[in-house]
């Protein structure tokens, strides 16, 4: 009896029915569960998004298509944090909620699925527009538009088209912004996210995959972000760049841009300086200023106060005294001695605080 996904991603119940593995050993630590029902094979990492995502799928028993970041993962446009849930669209219902899965009741439209490693996903268009609407988060919305609209080849107004076709779909009204922070140039999800820095920072828009050529060595230079204006550059370093090769690379990338660029400014930016926006507002607002001459600045007013007033004392009149301390505040709270109604204890002559109390018959 064959068992689809064995041993993969495949359903518990049908494997043990076969004979392939027994109860015991599908608790132990040699399989994983997914989903109720669904088990994977144990590696040395937790299961990843695409994993999961074909378990989604197995535990819908064909009733629902895989969508947001599950589709994005077998666009090839991973764009979502690793511990994203996996998300499925039922139309017709029919899946009940489980930990770990995300299920959506929308319409989908004639050309909005495709058929990828077997399994039904939505189209890189359709899944753009639901990560769009959907992401908590701007930067990851835009983002997720960046990379499916890279990996799909379609520029990111066509999105705004699957707005008219549902007009009453929860977060159209968050599209039109996100389309227009979105380029499909970005290289990756990181790119975007520090682009986003800048622009919503107040800086105006850099210019993406910049090509700095090399007339000389008849080479080019691309740099993730640029002002070509003000020569400065930026560049995201991920993971790949952390290698001792590439590592030594770089080091001569960096060298030859600044020689071949005429002077140029190039800002290396990391995951830990990223997640600093305001650290990374000032040094572009800085390196764009001292890349451009200007005249120098007169003081703020805060400091020409601060300098009149201690370095120019004014003719006849002595410094004003300082402010006399607030009176300090009594602290609220029952009178001295007790409890209401108590005689104080500890003194020759007690003094009541209430009524005496009453005598005692005998």
């Amino acid at each position: 009896m064959p068992v689809p996904g064995w041993p993969t991603v495949f359903r518990g119940s049908t494997a043990v029915a076969a004979g392939l593995v027994t109860p015991g050993r599908l608790r132990g630590p040699a399989f994983v569960r997914l989903f109720p029902d669904i088990y994977a094979r144990a590696g040395a990492a937790p299961p990843d998004l695409r994993l999961r995502s074909a378990g989604a799928y197995l535990f819908a028993r064909g009733r629902g298509v895989l969508s947001g970041y599950s589709a994005a993962e077998l666009h090839r446009a991973s764009c979502g944090p690793p511990d994203a849930p996996a998300e499925i669209v039922v139309p017709g219902g029919g899946v009940h909620p489980c930990p770990g899965l995300v299920l959506r009741r929308d319409r989908l439209g004639p050309g909005e699925v495709e058929q990828v490693a077997g399994l039904a996903v939505t189209s890189r268009r359709r899944a753009a527009y639901d990560l769009a609407r959907t992401c908590p988060d701007l930067g990851d919305a835009v983002a997720a538009v960046d990379a499916l609209s890279r990996v799909g080849r379609f520029a990111p107004e066509e999105v705004l088209a699957l707005a008219a076709r549902y007009p009453r779909a929860r977060g159209r009204r968050r599209l039109p912004r996100v389309v227009g922070l979105a380029d499909r140039r970005a290289g990756s999800p990181m790119e975007t996210r520090l682009r986003l820095l800048l622009v919503l920072g107040g800086l105006p828009a850099p210019e993406v995959q910049w090509v700095v050529q090399d007339v000389r060595r008849r080479r080019a230079v691309w740099l993730d972000l640029a002002y070509p204006e003000h020569r400065v550059g930026i560049e995201y370093e991920g993971e790949v760049h952390t290698e001792p090769e590439r590592v030594l690379r770089d080091i001569g990338r960096g060298t030859d841009l600044v020689d071949q660029g005429g002077g140029c400014t190039a800002s290396r930016s990391t995951r830990c300086s990223a997640s600093r926006p305001r650290s990374w507002r000032r040094s572009g607002a800085r390196s764009a200023r001292e890349s451009t001459p200007s005249a120098p600045r007169a003081a703020p007013h805060s400091a020409r106060r601060h300098l009149t007033r201690r370095t120019i004392p004014s003719a006849g009149r002595s410094p004003p005294p300082p402010p006399a301390p607030a009176p300090r505040a009594r602290r609220a709270g029952p009178r001295r001695g007790g409890r209401p109604g108590r005689w104080r204890r500890g003194r020759r002559s007690p003094r009541r605080c209430g009524p005496p109390p009453a005598r005692r018959r005998r």
